[in-house]
């Protein structure tokens, strides 16, 4: 059986959430990595917002079935989009770290979409977290959620059949793994410092201030 049948029957079958609430990072020395070998994008490229040339690049790995991730989206990106990423302070990137079958799928799907309606799709899926990912039904449920973006039931379907973009996304999970020693989610890099956990605005402020000047 292919990987791609997998996902889908293994969501259809209700096996999909395996670690919903995310996975709590132990505590640990804080690291660096290089800002070059972060840059490196996975098959499908990066989906950045605001200024490429920003003084400050925050990368977060995220699942959209982490309930720590929901948080951060809910309650600390707005701050961070109005007050740095829209002022020209910070690049930001969302990348793929699937915890289970069904936050895969969601990842296809908002990769589906495009790149101009992947954080319109993922900030859904964060919103809406609790109405699908929790759902007794959660592939029906996410269906209906991303007929709302656009999809069909043929277009929802094939996306979640496609090889491509689902070895895409792993990739992207792998190397998070592999390379930068991703095991939580939210995971962030700050100028290739490493920050697990969901940042308050607080914290958000205190890292950030000092590295754009106030």
């Amino acid at each position: 059986m292919t990987t791609r049948r997998r996902v889908i029957l293994n969501l259809a079958a209700g096996a999909v959430v395996t670690a919903l609430g995310g996975l709590v990072a132990l505590p640990a020395l804080a690291q660096s990595f290089s800002p070059s070998d972060l840059d490196v994008a996975g098959p499908l490229g990066d989906v950045t917002l605001g200024k490429a040339d920003a003084p400050v690049t925050i990368i977060e790995y995220a699942s959209v079935t982490c309930s720590h991730c929901a948080t951060f989206h809910a309650n600390t990106f707005p701050t961070l989009k109005a007050k740095y990423i829209d002022t020209g302070k910070v690049r930001f990137i969302l990348r793929e770290f699937p915890l289970d079958p069904l936050a895969t799928a969601g990842f296809m799907l908002a990769r589906c979409a495009g790149n101009d309606k992947y954080y319109p799709v993922t900030d859904m899926l964060f919103d809406k977290q609790q109405v699908w990912a929790f759902s007794d039904k959660p592939l029906d449920a996410l269906l209906q959620l991303m007929k709302q973006a656009g999809f069909t039931q043929e277009s929802f379907e094939a996306c979640l059949k496609d090889q491509k973009v689902y070895d895409a996304v792993n990739a992207v999970k792998n190397r998070g793994v592999e390379t930068f020693g991703v095991n939580a989610t939210p995971t962030f890099f700050i100028n290739g410092q490493k920050q697990s956990g969901a940042l308050t605005v607080e914290e958000l402020d205190k890292i950030l201030t000092p590295l754009v000047g106030g």
